[in-house]
């Protein structure tokens, strides 16, 4: 992705943030498929995410 990124555009610098090991396993399609069948999920996301997420 840094690479493709540079190519696209080399005056900007690519910058990844790493989860804690225990959300390594996390992904937003994961959160939304729990929201998504009545799953408890405010442990995974903001308070206003949680809320956005039982609208869908």
């Amino acid at each position: 992705m840094a690479s493709m990124n540079r190519a696209m555009s080399p005056d900007f610098d690519s910058i990844f943030l790493t989860p804690k090991a225990k959300y390594s396993f996390l992904s937003s399609s994961l959160v939304r498929e729990i929201a998504s069948m009545g799953g408890e999920v405010s442990e995974f996301v903001d308070p206003i995410v949680e809320a956005a997420l039982k609208k869908i």
